[in-house]
């Protein structure tokens, strides 16, 4: 997760630069239910509109955030499939909240009515996130349902009406990237929140339509235009959150546009980067699916850690005898190609390793949708391209020396 607006109010009112302290536990973004009333392009869980065998029951939920509060876990999503067709989760957000939790819901925004926006808002949630596919009939096209978006719509004023902290949730692909100004727009003129850019991540659906991912230079424009007006909303006094996610080249990226509008900050900016990290999949981000497997986040669902059922997650979560955590948790990571030659290695932590995965079958591999070139991340000419292997989903293959 890059919180932009962050970085950018620091450099425009710099502050103490005090070292916040780590986290106990990792953010624990929580599938509870795989149902969903949509059929979305890129989703990650390839939900449908059906129950799932083998889920959680409240009980087993409540046993796990006792596990995870003991662990200190600060954060809960509560994520689905859609959350709202789970019928305890009012129940389980109201616990959540009740021993301490940041709890926030995920959700597609189409079941919040006049009718539940009560209940709600009485839960107390400390952010609710609503997607959307761009305005309108794009919308509709990538939820695969005419009037999706009205739905969606409906649910992020009524939230915003009640007193909710409510963003909008975008995940960037170059079929919806021209959608992008406009939702902008929307945020300022519905007066929302936060907004959140997610880069598309190579997991469930979204895999299959790789070939829908924004092209580098697309992914370039759509950064500078958020870049330039969270810059410009601190400038002018407003109080927007824009934050991204699944792409840590965006801090680097970041830097390099700080150097050239204000090179007397990039230092002080450059120092703020490393201490961020980049990806913390496996680290400070963590995800339990709806049946209880543990995931390095919400993207690996195709490699289960263990299960909760079974161990405690705060045992799971700390158990390096698995490849793929010990080389996550490993700092520096065992990167290859140019994710190893690149300069920028502290600032990114190597990004997206599951991307890595889905194309070479190798997580340690550099992640191919990173779109600065060679020379921005200063790896000499001629040094180490991605070796593309057969596609393996085998555990063997996640090694490293």
């Amino acid at each position: 997760m890059f919180r932009l607006t962050r970085f950018l109010q620091d450099l425009d009112r710099p502050g103490p630069d005090p070292v916040p302290p780590a986290p106990r536990g990792p953010v624990v973004i929580w599938n509870l239910v795989r149902r969903c009333n949509l059929t979305c392009r890129h989703c990650y869980s390839i939900s449908a509109d059906r129950d799932f065998p083998g889920e959680l029951d409240t009980q087993e939920v409540y046993r796990v955030m006792d596990d995870l509060h003991a662990f200190g876990v600060p954060v809960l999503i509560l994520s689905g499939g859609e959350p709202l067709l789970r019928p305890d989760i009012l129940d389980v957000s109201r616990r959540a909240k009740a021993m301490g939790f940041y709890v926030g819901l995920s959700t597609n925004g189409t079941l919040i009515t006049r009718d539940n926006i009560g209940e709600l808002a009485a839960v107390g949630y400390d952010y609710v996130g609503i997607s959307l596919d761009g305005i309108g009939p794009t919308h509709d096209r990538f939820r695969r349902r005419a009037g999706a978006f009205d739905e969606a719509l409906r649910g992020l004023r009524l939230c915003r009406d009640a007193g909710i902290k409510v963003g909008i949730r975008f995940t960037l692909t170059r079929d919806n990237a021209g959608d992008l100004p406009a939702l902008l727009e929307l945020m300022e003129r519905e007066d929302i929140d936060k907004f959140y850019l997610s880069h598309l991540n190579y997991g469930g659906r979204g895999n299959r339509n790789r070939k829908d991912d924004v092209v580098h230079r697309m992914t370039r424009e759509a950064m500078d235009l958020l870049f330039a007006t969270c810059w410009d909303g601190i400038r002018a006094g407003r109080t927007r959150e824009f934050v991204t996610g699944n792409n840590d080249a965006d801090g680097v990226y970041l830097l390099l546009w700080v150097r050239r509008r204000f090179p007397h900050l990039a230092t002080r900016l450059q120092r703020r980067l490393e201490r961020w990290g980049g990806n913390s999949s496996g680290v400070n981000i963590a995800n339990i699916d709806n049946v209880g497997d543990v995931h390095p986040d919400t993207f690996w669902w195709d490699y289960t850690l263990g299960n909760v059922r079974r161990r405690s997650f705060s045992e799971i979560w700390q158990d390096t005898s698995d490849p793929l955590m010990a080389g996550l948790k490993r700092r520096p990571r065992p990167l290859k190609g140019r994710c190893a030659a690149c300069g920028y290695r502290t600032i990114c932590g190597g990004n997206t390793r599951v991307r890595a995965w889905q194309l070479t079958g190798d997580p340690w591999a550099e992640d191919p949708a990173c779109y600065l070139d060679d020379d921005e991340l200063g790896i000499a000419a001629g040094g180490p391209r991605l070796q593309v292997t057969p596609y393996s989903r085998r555990r063997a293959s996640v090694v490293y020396k």
